[in-house]
């Protein structure tokens, strides 16, 4: 079985030399500049530097080439996801897309899974989600991440077909679940960067992390997610390590904010757009999310930190 990455990002790369070790894999890039440097050098010096690819991985600027692909991981940013299923739906509509994205469409307030789904029906839709680092998978550190997919028996087979010696998966139809998971720790996390870098301490992180993740629940709850996959990898395991991390791009750009640092306006936070998102879809269904509501005002700039720490303090006393 040949698997392909269309994506070479970080993790992206990562997830190619780390199933490259299993067996062949297919790693596309918009960039030829970077495909240029994987095969001369055998590493991605722009996205994951340091880190020496296997032989197992090939890497191509030809889409085209993906179609020997039985298993497609997509690993492009989830505001970018459905314009690369528009582009390529022809070679992608009936094979096993799993998206590697954490986030919520803007415009639409959709998961990855629900894109792939909505996009192109005929195709195998799941997730790859859960507490990684690039680099820690694909040095082969020890990581273990969740693969939702609604059908139960496809889920089995990429559960067989993407675990390694070193990466171990847990597989779930709760694609909803999985789904959000992954997209509101973000912005849970940009909110604890932002009170580590004021200064405002660990208890303070550590309000932020449960009462956040207090708002993860609800908002499962009202979109039909169960529970016990909120607390499982794609949730509680991934909110912990993105809050804790300045790995996590979420927690740094919520470091430079509290800090009052610029952030590079090229690195990919998909918390931003995914906040937004959520504020809005909160909104539209009556969910009460005081932290992710105050995220997005710190992102556009409408109030200070130290005005919407206030505001979350004197919210009314109420039972846990």
């Amino acid at each position: 079985m040949t698997v392909a990455v269309a994506g070479s990002g970080a993790f992206g790369t990562a997830m190619a030399a780390a199933l490259a070790r299993k067996g062949p894999v297919i790693l596309w890039s918009r960039s030829a500049d970077q495909v240029a440097d994987i095969q001369a050098n055998r590493c991605n010096s722009a996205r994951l530097p340091g880190i020496d690819l296997p032989e197992g991985l090939s890497a191509t600027a030809d889409f085209a080439a993906l179609r020997t692909a039985e298993v497609i991981l997509l690993a492009v940013p989830m505001q970018q996801l459905r314009q690369l299923l528009a582009q390529h739906g022809d070679l992608l509509m009936d094979r096993r897309l799993v998206a590697c994205c954490k986030g919520i469409e803007l415009n639409t307030g959709l998961g990855p899974v629900a894109v792939i789904a909505e996009t192109l029906p005929a195709a195998t839709a799941a997730l790859l989600t859960g507490p990684s680092f690039a680099a820690e998978i694909a040095r082969g550190l020890p990581t273990a991440l969740t693969l939702a997919c609604a059908d139960a028996d496809a889920g089995e087979t990429l559960q067989q077909q993407l675990s390694t010696p070193s990466l171990r998966l847990y597989r779930t139809t709760d694609t909803t679940g999985a789904e959000l998971g992954g997209a509101l720790k973000n912005v849970i996390a940009i909110a604890c960067g932002a009170v580590i870098g004021a200064g405002l301490g660990n208890s303070a992180r550590a309000a932020l992390m449960t009462r956040g993740y207090a708002e993860m629940l609800r908002m499962a709850a009202v979109l039909g997610a169960r529970p016990d996959t909120l607390a499982g990898l794609s949730g509680f395991g991934d909110l912990t390590l993105t809050c804790t991390s300045e790995q996590s791009r979420n927690y740094r750009l919520g470091l430079s904010i509290g800090r009052g640092d610029d952030f590079d306006p090229s690195i990919t936070v998909e918390g931003a757009a995914t906040a937004r998102a959520v504020a809005a879809s909160a909104q539209a269904r009556g969910i009460d999310m005081p932290i992710t509501k105050s995220v997005v005002a710190l992102l556009d700039k409408k109030q200070t930190l130290t005005e919407l720490v206030s505001q979350l303090l004197t919210r009314s006393l109420k039972e846990e």
